[in-house]
């Protein structure tokens, strides 16, 4: 009779246990789907969390790879990765139970201050989930980050993110997560199509239209003529493309009459860049009108140094934005225009759309952040630089 009385005892630990577990996450979810993060602020005084439009998304050529690099085509694997790509092995949040108080795991490509301030945003959007958050540099290292992402899913967190450090070689470590079961979120730069298909979700800035909107405005300023040329972002990185044939392709069909003249890196250092524009300065003259630029931090400086040695208050300089360098260069009159792209908004947008899933909410394959571009008009708008 004793024995009897033990088991009935330990059958209704285990019921009670049960019901308690459903209970404490069905309260938890509750409690995570309450939490508003709409009304917080950057350290700009603009909305962290604001969702991009989504693209009209064309369809694509049968083989982007046979056209032109100057024709929109030929990029269309990049500018639309993760649209219509089919999704393969994906993590059910069907049974969410809410992102309070869960463990999320943020790999991001390197140290940089925009990246300081891309964890700012994070950590604002986890503080608000009390979230607990592990965080790792690949420095710049695909063979870092790749260790990274081992140690990422040894710990197993509840959702990992990822900014890769390289759009391409990222997939394998994406497909690795992504067999260990782990949800994953890619965010601020594009990884190729075939990585975005182990993604739940991808977040970041629209470079590719952002881009767009930036070329138009510059070709207005110049009144579609005349020569440009373009300082590239790091070898590899979705910018490296996006912000160069994003320009290129859109003032091909919008200011027809515009001669791209010549296209670089100078891996965003300001001793390279300021190099590079000398020798265009030097090699072009008079016909080299514009410049567009990857960055707006040391790409900035060393622009407008080798502008000034060379006595050119005549070219018309834009920028991707927004660090504290290119807004005052905005504000000075020495740039005309950059892109808007808050890196806390960029953090915060990654782990707030982790925090959607961990809620069991159905995401877009995409989240932009908005698109605008600064000018001299509105530059204080947008002031203090978040970095």
């Amino acid at each position: 009779m004793k024995k009897i009385f033990v088991v009935l005892s330990l059958i209704v630990c285990m019921v009670a246990t049960a019901f308690g577990t459903v209970a404490n996450a069905e309260d938890n979810l509750t409690k995570s789907i309450k939490i508003d993060v709409t009304k917080l602020t950057g350290t700009d005084g603009q909305p962290l969390i604001i969702k991009g439009a989504p693209k009209d998304v064309p369809p694509r050529p049968a083989d982007p790879k046979a056209l032109a690099d100057d024709e929109a085509g030929r990029w269309w694997d990049q500018e639309y990765a993760g649209w219509t790509t089919e999704k393969k092995n994906i993590p059910s949040n069907d049974e969410a139970t809410g992102a309070y108080g869960k463990t999320i795991v943020i790999i991001r490509a390197g140290d940089h201050p925009y990246f300081t301030a891309f964890m700012n945003g994070f950590n604002m959007i986890a503080k608000s989930y009390n979230m607990t958050v592990k965080s790792f540099s690949s420095n710049w290292n695909q063979d870092l980050q790749a260790q990274q992402v081992d140690q990422a899913i040894n710990d197993r967190p509840d959702i990992i993110v990822v900014t890769p450090v390289d759009a391409t070689a990222c997939t394998p470590l994406f497909r690795k997560i992504n067999k260990a079961g782990i949800p994953l979120i890619a965010a601020n730069t594009i990884p190729a199509d075939a990585a975005m298909k182990y993604c739940v979700a991808w977040t970041g800035p629209d470079d590719w239209g952002q881009m767009r909107m930036l070329a138009r405005a510059f070709a207005d300023e110049l009144d579609k003529k005349g020569g440009y040329a373009v300082v590239r972002h790091m070898p590899g990185s979705s910018p490296f493309f996006a912000r160069t044939f994003g320009p290129i392709t859109e003032l091909k069909e919008y200011a027809p009459e515009m001669k791209l003249l010549d296209m670089d890196t100078a891996n965003l250092e300001t001793e390279g860049t300021m190099q590079l524009v000398s020798a265009w300065l030097t090699k072009y003259g008079k016909d080299l009108n514009g410049l567009i630029l990857s960055g707006d931090g040391f790409s900035v400086t060393g622009t407008l140094e080798a502008l000034k040695a060379a006595g050119r208050d005549d070219i018309v300089v834009v920028g991707a934005g927004n660090s504290k360098t290119g807004m005052d260069s905005v504000a000075a009159g020495d740039v005309y225009g950059i892109t808007y792209q808050s890196a806390e908004g960029d953090g915060a947008l990654s782990c707030y759309v982790a925090c959607q899933y961990l809620n069991g909410e159905k995401l877009a394959p995409v989240n932009y952040l908005p698109k605008h571009i600064i000018t001299e008009i509105d530059v204080d708008a947008f002031q203090p630089a978040q970095w």
